[in-house]
């Protein structure tokens, strides 16, 4: 193996070890943060919520909105630097741009809280988009059948989010209430993050 070919291999298990611990901080911190929320339901209470609700009467729970601010924070960065080392050992920048503002956009989420207001909601909406768009675009730097996988991923959160802008409470997503079809959104990305960091590492290994 050339020096190239190993620095390539260390690039992609840096990226996929970041971004397994991104998939794991996310689902262990919304958890825990729900867990610690008094009367928090996951049908009638966003995800946000956790990190404090929209203003004007904003409420902030602790130690809830601490766990979950400081879990889309790492989670936020994890992310974005794991694009940095997947463009370096890819190359591949249609791909990687998506994962980056996908990345900006949770550690927006964690520095703004929802009693931040339009800027969480940006913050928010950036990351469920290109959260979307990176799962369905991983299909160009990945083989089957993760490829396949990650658009079916990728399609559920974008589908959703569309239809609740297009159809709002006629959606069929709103169902599970308004927390329920948020979920329907950021868990299908969580669990691509997750599994494309496994990809990831099993890739490198294979390399060596």
């Amino acid at each position: 193996m050339t020096d190239k070919q190993r620095t390539h291999v260390q690039y992609r298990n840096i990226a996929g070890s970041l971004l397994f611990i991104a998939g794991v901080v996310i689902f262990l911190g919304i958890i825990t943060a729900e867990t610690l929320y008094p009367g928090y339901n996951t049908g009638q209470n966003m995800i946000s919520d956790l990190g404090a609700t929209e203003p004007p009467n904003s409420i902030i729970i602790q130690p809830s909105a601490t766990i979950f601010n400081i879990s889309m924070m790492v989670c936020g960065l994890c992310i974005i630097i794991s694009a940095y080392c997947i463009h370096r050992a890819l190359y591949s920048g249609k791909f990687t741009l998506p994962l980056a503002l996908f990345g900006t956009g949770a550690l927006g989420v964690g520095i703004f809280p929802g009693n931040y207001g339009a800027v969480h909601g940006i913050s928010a909406l950036l990351t469920f988009i290109f959260g979307g768009v990176a799962a369905i675009m991983t299909y160009k730097v990945v083989t089957s059948p993760f490829r396949y996988f990650s658009m079916v991923l990728g399609s559920i959160a974008l589908l959703d989010l569309l239809l609740y802008y297009i159809l709002g409470a006629s959606s069929p997503f709103a169902i599970f209430g308004i927390g329920g079809l948020e979920r329907w959104i950021a868990y299908p990305i969580a669990l691509w993050v997750t599994g494309f960091g496994g990809y990831l590492m099993g890739s490198a290994e294979r390399s060596i």
